[in-house]
């Protein structure tokens, strides 16, 4: 009786955290093309106000790349009415943090202010849309910034430049060929012109969705909005027509050297949908089945029992155009990279012959579910989950819809999407290796 009370008092719980968790907004567009999407939380004094735009390192001229993640920093230099240097000093000062982040896909600006702030934040955004100040100062004071950062994360960071490597035999049209931070011969070689035009094309309302989360007054903040980014005119509308990869019909075999790795390291790479098919949330799933956690299927095969691996880990890098799938492992001792591969291969073949357990297809549930709450935990976390599911999937809605989708998943449809997608013909083998003495 007692077990019984206890599991009614669980699912009590359970069901009251998850009607807690659902996340009520309001969206609509400006006159001039810019989505607003407004959530009142009034728990707290704080407020997020956020802007993504669709811009990102694919959109880039391939001549030109890294421009998406140089607007990142180049749109805080300073405005005609926030003196430069003066953008991260204002916020502080007013009790604020800001930050500021890339993809392939988007860039995503935003400010968590006391609420009493809501203005100044709005203003700022505003001003950075609609009075940017684009000048050759700001262009090489940026380019230094940059080049420290792409020296310390990539060309001086072990294993920095993987990612890179996978992404250049994986797509061979598509501009998810390139990296976020670009080229630095790229950059230097451009011209203040191209930077202004770059900024001209992309930085507009309508390549926007502004997202106010947190402790507001609908009404007064909606009056706010329309005073400040209202009056910004629209830009032309941007289109795209990437070309399409031909599908990869047999192993790709490649190597790649790190001066600033002693380990070898073997990769995997897989080409796999947008972010916005079903198959993306299955295959998301399949890496957490094989290596989230010390539980996981590869970590506990080869770095606890067979100690044969360092480091094990698959994971799903979905995007909207194209995902890339990737495993790899850093051998231990006297394990060879084809060893490794081998081993890591067998717990591939094994979810696409025999259907995972049903105790860890529910820890795999309970998994998600864990993530999708702490994901929504914060002002700030809802506000970039709102922008995100707009800008990149058409649906903010899934904000609290997303769950359902893994919840649906079955067992029969991991084994279906991983012999679908993992074919040993269908991949990239690379060997990430230290950089010889003589290279």
């Amino acid at each position: 009786m007692k077990k019984n009370v206890f599991s009614l008092a669980a699912l009590l719980l359970a069901s009251i955290s998850m009607h807690a968790q659902e996340v009520k907004f309001e969206e609509y567009d400006l006159d001039n093309g810019m989505h607003v999407i407004l959530h009142q939380d009034n728990s707290a004094p704080v407020v997020t106000t956020s802007v993504m735009y669709h811009v990102g390192a694919k959109d880039e001229h391939p001549e030109r790349t890294g421009m998406a993640h140089f607007f990142e920093h180049l749109l805080f230099e300073g405005t005609q009415n926030i003196p430069r240097g003066e953008w991260f000093t204002i916020v502080s000062s007013n009790g604020g943090s800001n930050n500021a982040n890339t993809t392939d896909d988007r860039t995503y600006y935003y400010e968590v202010f006391p609420s009493n702030n809501l203005e100044l934040g709005l203003w700022m955004e505003s001003e950075r849309l609609l009075h940017p100040i684009i000048n050759q100062i700001g262009v090489d004071t940026q380019n230094e910034v940059v080049k420290e950062e792409k020296r310390l994360r990539v060309d001086n960071q072990p294993y920095g430049k993987f990612i890179e490597n996978v992404k250049l035999h994986m797509f061979k049209k598509h501009p998810y060929k390139g990296t976020t931070i670009g080229k630095m011969e790229h950059l230097d070689a451009a011209s203040l012109e191209e930077f202004q035009a770059f900024n001209k094309k992309f930085y507009v309302p309508n390549n926007a969705v502004l997202v106010v989360a947190g402790d507001i007054d609908v009404a007064e903040t909606k009056k706010m909005i329309e005073d400040y980014f209202g009056p910004i005119p629209r830009g032309e509308d941007i289109v795209r027509n990437f070309p399409k990869e031909d599908p990869i019909t047999e192993t790709i075999k490649a190597k790649a050297y790190d001066s600033n790795i002693q380990i070898p390291a073997i990769m995997t790479a897989y080409r796999t949908p947008a972010m916005t098919e079903r198959d993306a949330y299955v295959l998301d799933m399949i890496s957490s089945y094989l290596s989230d956690g010390k539980s996981s299927v590869l970590y506990k095969k080869l770095v606890d029992d067979k100690k044969m691996a360092l480091q094990v880990g698959a994971f799903n890098l979905s995007q909207e155009d194209y995902g890339t799938y990737i495993l790899f492992g850093l051998p231990l001792g006297d394990t060879t990279l084809e060893t490794l591969l081998a081993e890591i291969d067998e717990e591939v073949v094994k979810i696409q012959n025999e259907l995972i357990t049903e105790k860890d297809h529910q820890k795999l549930l309970n998994k998600f579910e864990n993530n999708f709450v702490n994901a929504n935990s914060s002002v700030s976390g809802i506000a970039n989950s709102l922008a995100r599911y707009y800008m990149l999937y058409g649906d903010v809605n899934l904000i609290n819809t997303e769950i359902e989708i893994y919840k649906s998943i079955t067992r029969e449809e991991i084994q279906a999407a991983a012999k679908k997608y993992l074919k040993p013909n269908q991949r990239l083998i690379l060997e990430y290796l230290p950089q010889k003495d003589d290279e």
